[in-house]
């Protein structure tokens, strides 16, 4: 029997699975209804600590699409963590839904969960990772660039959140030259950037981290930005606007990249913070082919761990 796979950080595929599983996405994407993993229908539960938009739309969509049925459970309407331990939940969850989707705060929970399930759990965003996210990245960058290896991405604004995290880590497992800008004390904890230096060796990519936005700018073929005040911030608003303000993805800043490099956000986007009208709205962004990209992406991923853990049966979904 295989042993289960999860995906709770970037760094859970290997290069050759990531690619593979960006294959997938790719596949699935010219053939909506064409997989059918979860065909009973079997159940997927999603549970979502922080609110949502793309990530709960995308994940019921593509549960939908795979044949099964998404049981969404909202934060306070369960008792996971709280009334009931995660690993309890985990024991009871498995014997009744075939994978787990958590949105969730803090990493080790999903590490609990998944160190108790026999179904794959996904990371649907922590406060360290959102893996979920890059797979679309990435599969909109191979869309608009045609491949990911050896170009260089840049990313502008709070380096030492989640997003920053993950851009690192799944950057540099898909070949890329990952250039990282925030201001001193807003930079990416030392694990990840050693992390992300061990996993460059195996794919010929690289890491940059520096306080300097025109620096990491410099004939990017890729530039990425985030929001600078996520979900529990809201208190740190006012400073925050002031700290990264050197940090914004504005037409002016632009010019420092190639000129033809692609613009990327995860969304919700604060026009004229981070990002500018200009950019987010001009020719170069592909925001909202990237937002699409959810729902492929993560049919690919539930889609591929299925396989992997020997709970579905594909032979287009290559290992």
């Amino acid at each position: 029997m295989s042993a289960t796979r999860h995906f709770l950080t970037d760094l859970d595929f290997t290069p050759d699975e990531q690619s593979k599983v960006l294959d997938l996405a790719a596949a699935m994407k010219a053939d909506k209804f064409g997989y059918q993993p979860y065909a009973g229908p079997q159940t997927v539960a999603v549970f979502f600590d922080k609110t949502s938009t793309r990530t709960r739309v995308s994940f019921h969509a593509g549960i939908a699409e795979l044949g099964g049925s998404p049981l969404v459970i909202n934060s306070g309407e369960s008792q996971l963590g709280h009334k009931e331990s995660i690993a309890d939940s985990a024991k009871v969850l498995e014997r009744m839904v075939s994978t787990i989707v958590w949105r969730t705060y803090a990493q080790s929970g999903l590490e609990d969960m998944a160190a108790n399930s026999s179904v794959p759990v996904i990371n649907a965003l922590s406060d360290d990772y959102h893996p979920c996210q890059l797979i679309a990245d990435l599969l909109t960058v191979r869309e608009h660039k045609g491949a990911t290896q050896g170009l260089t991405m840049s990313y502008l604004g709070d380096a030492a959140n989640n997003m920053a995290n993950s851009y690192l880590l799944a950057g540099v497992t898909a070949g890329m030259h990952v250039r990282i800008a925030g201001p001193e004390g807003y930079l990416p904890a030392e694990s990840i950037i050693a992390a992300a230096q061990e996993r460059a060796k195996l794919t010929g990519g690289s890491v940059t981290i520096t306080t300097d936005a025109a620096a990491a700018l410099n004939n990017a073929d890729v530039v990425v930005t985030d929001t600078w005040v996520s979900m529990g911030q809201e208190d740190e608003k006012e400073a925050r606007l002031k700290l990264f303000t050197d940090y914004s993805v504005t037409s002016e800043a632009m010019k420092l990249a190639k000129e033809d490099a692609i613009v990327l956000h995860c969304l919700p986007a604060y026009r004229g913070y981070e990002i500018s009208a200009e950019v987010i709205d001009g020719p170069q962004s592909v925001v909202f082919d990237e937002a699409e990209n959810r729902v492929h992406a993560q049919k690919a991923i539930m889609t591929w761990l299925m396989v992997a853990s020997g709970l579905a049966e594909d032979p287009r979904v290559e290992l």
